[in-house]
């Protein structure tokens, strides 16, 4: 990182930390809809993307945000998935 850039960085970067850390309560949640054998593939997903989250802050700040946006997606496929193929319900 460059010196000039490293301020703004930092605050993106912590932002998408931020924003995964927000996300963590819909993989807990899942637990309504989910068995508890696919919330702990959900939570270890989210815990591999946490891990990519520090990585990319570390590495490449700017794309951080990146993170909470696949930590959504994914969510929302497995969940999706889940209730289409194995009758997933609250």
């Amino acid at each position: 990182m460059t010196a000039t850039a490293t301020r703004g960085a930092r605050v993106v970067g912590w932002l998408g930390l931020v924003g995964h850390a927000a996300i963590f309560f819909w993989y807990a949640a899942s637990g309504l809809v989910a068995p508890g054998w696919a919330v702990a593939v959900l939570l270890s997903l989210w815990l591999a993307l946490l891990v990519v989250g520090v990585w990319l802050r570390r590495s490449r700040p700017l794309l951080t945000p990146l993170v909470p946006v696949a930590a959504v997606l994914l969510w929302f496929a497995v969940i999706a998935a889940g209730d289409a193929w194995l009758d997933w319900t609250a």
